[in-house]
């Protein structure tokens, strides 16, 4: 598996024009969503696309903290309104949210699955909120967060009091069902986990390692 190094404006312009082509040319389509700041690019991208029709697309976002009301300006219903679904109009948007949670998993598979997947990747090596030990076979369901990731996500908090503990989640077994997918590791902090989990061996203690095996996953990294 090959990492291809871009700037991250091209990436961004890349992944957006093939989400735009796979809509244009499907009647109906699944895209599997990230937040954080990597995927901003994306979406700026993709809102852009004003002759582009995505009222036949359905998402499904990867994860959703515990404990914060989808009005607070740091959760990712929140984030995805702000980026992106204030900008378009998809067919519907879905979270693991509490309701959704137990049935998540079966959502997608009556969807016929994700076309396309965005991930991004922690400094740890999660995807999603899969942290460090989860199992290949892991379901959507909700999880405890690493120190490693609350002090990364303080950032955005006010203080590292405030970050949430537990977040919900979809799990890897969903996310390796995905038909295509793009993982963006955007900045010099990620580069040593990245090439961990794409050259390194395949292990739960860096759940993207797992995605060595998926047959049609495109890594990109930029500075």
């Amino acid at each position: 598996m090959r990492i291809k190094r871009n700037t991250y404006q091209k990436i961004c312009h890349v992944i957006a024009s093939n989400i735009r082509d796979l809509v244009k040319h499907h009647d109906f389509s699944v895209l599997g969503l990230a937040t954080g700041s990597t995927p901003i690019g994306i979406y700026k991208e993709l809102s852009y696309m004003k002759d582009t029709d995505f009222s036949n697309t359905l998402t499904y976002n990867l994860d959703e903290y515990v404990g914060l009301d989808k009005h607070h300006s740091q959760s990712y219903e929140h984030f995805m309104n702000k980026h992106l679904f204030g900008k378009l109009t998809f067919h519907s948007n879905h979270f693991p949210t509490e309701k959704l949670l137990p049935y998540y998993d079966a959502m997608i598979e009556n969807s016929k699955g994700i076309d396309i997947q965005i991930l991004g990747i922690g400094t740890n090596g999660h995807i999603a909120f899969n942290e460090p030990g989860t199992p290949r076979d892991s379901k959507s369901r909700i999880v405890d967060l690493t120190e490693n990731t609350i002090k990364d996500n303080s950032r955005f908090f006010d203080s590292m009091d405030e970050v949430p503990t537990q977040a919900r989640t979809m799990g890897i077994d969903t996310i390796m069902k995905s038909k295509r997918i793009y993982l963006i590791a955007h900045g010099k902090h990620k580069k040593d986990i990245l090439e961990k989990a794409i050259n390194g061996d395949i292990t739960p203690e860096i759940p993207a390692s797992f995605l060595q095996e998926h047959p049609n996953c495109e890594i990109y990294y930029s500075e």
